[in-house]
């Protein structure tokens, strides 16, 4: 599931330096949709890229501009705003005879947005997710039940979008019956609340990987080799790095150099991670090797306790280098490898924490993880593949 953050910026916000305030805001946190009254879409065009939604009007399907040029139209439509979603109209008792939906089984719009005053609104936010390609709700007096019910109901036909005013909120609703909604719509102001609840459709985004230790049982040198750097876009922390190794099966957790020392600055930016045939794990679950990552390239960063991002990699620095062979046993009893760097720089994550792999004695535990199958082309594949 692909989430995404709307943002609310019609008349209801405020004038249009308001409103535009808010989307700049929204462009620059890097929100997905901004929500807005059809008058508005050219203006939104203007200020950047990003998916439009406008509320359709009953007086024109087609923005006049004052010069009288064709405005843009948004991606698209949203009926409900000023009619029988949000209560001005009321609900018929047969929602057949609902206008709000006939304009949505007509294609005249894409989305239903509606606000949960009752019961009965929940039925009609479902019976409108039949046919519309989002809909929108936004709750009045509640919380989480209604969301409950209608993700518990509604399946992949539609983009459930639930309304909240905070990053908080959204992250409640990006959870909720461990689901979620696919989507959230934003009405704060606040620039850094903004940013925030992008930061939540992100961490809803990102697997989560379960780790596992592994004994080593070896370390020795393995001559020299060419080794890689990468280098990616993105600023690492302590307890972040990368899972890399030459099995498929079993790959370790190398960190990021971010450690200072006497002889070499810190480059938060780069993992060494080993020799060019060994794989890197891509945010996709599965694996490039080495030699093939290259500037533009995505792949996936990760901590300790296994919380998984995506980087993108600015360069791979390939060079020859002396390396060692770690070997390690995991519970199982079966045993996987990687060539690494002999270099005080290049550490692995053991109990006691960040460890250089020139310290890595038998008998400690270093953190792996293990994944059942070999691979194809970087692909999981059910197959009898022998590495060794």
């Amino acid at each position: 599931m692909t989430r995404s953050v709307w943002l609310k910026a019609d008349d209801a916000v405020g004038d249009w330096e308001t409103r535009k305030r808010r989307i700049t805001a929204g462009l620059e946190a890097g929100v997905d949709w901004v929500l807005v009254d059809d008058e508005d879409v050219a203006r939104v065009r203007e200020l950047g890229s990003v998916n439009v939604a406008a509320f359709s009007t009953d007086d024109s399907d087609v923005i006049e501009e004052a010069d009288g040029e064709d405005a843009a139209e948004p991606d698209a439509y949203v009926v409900g705003k000023d009619g029988e979603g949000d209560g001005t109209v009321d609900l018929p008792e047969d929602f057949s005879g609902s206008a709000d939906l006939s304009a949505i089984r007509r294609g005249n719009a894409d989305a239903a947005y509606v606000h949960i005053l009752d019961e009965r609104y929940e039925a009609f936010a479902e019976e409108a997710a039949q046919d519309a390609e989002h809909t929108v709700v936004v709750g009045e007096d509640w919380t989480i039940i209604p969301l409950e019910n209608l993700i518990a109901r509604i399946g992949e036909e539609t983009t459930l979008v639930a309304g909240v005013e905070s990053s908080k909120e959204a992250e409640t609703a990006f959870e909720t019956l461990d689901i979620g909604a696919d989507a959230v719509l934003l009405d704060s102001d606040d620039p850094d609340e903004i940013r925030r609840t992008v930061e939540a459709r992100d961490a809803a985004e990102r697997e989560r990987l379960d780790l596992s230790w592994a004994t080593v049982t070896g370390v020795e040198e393995a001559g020299s080799a060419d080794r890689v750097c990468v280098d990616t876009g993105s600023l690492m922390d302590d307890d972040e790095g990368m899972l890399v190794g030459s099995m498929s099966r079993g790959l370790f957790f190398v960190h990021a150099e971010t450690a200072e020392s006497p002889y070499v600055a810190s480059r938060p930016f780069r993992v060494n991670a080993g020799a060019v045939h060994a794989y890197v794990r891509t945010p996709d679950g599965g694996t490039k090797y080495l030699a093939e990552v290259s500037s533009g390239d995505e792949v996936q960063v990760l901590d300790t306790d296994g919380h998984t991002r995506t980087a993108v990699v600015g360069r791979a620095k390939i060079e020859k280098r002396p390396m060692f062979r770690v070997e390690v046993e995991t519970e199982d009893g079966d045993r996987i490898e990687t060539l690494l760097q002999n270099a005080e720089t290049i550490k692995v994550s053991t109990r006691d924490g960040r460890t250089a792999v020139t310290d890595l004695e038998a008998g400690d535990d270093v953190l792996v993880y293990l994944e059942e199958g070999g691979r194809h082309f970087g692909e999981s594949i059910e197959e009898r593949i022998i590495e060794k």
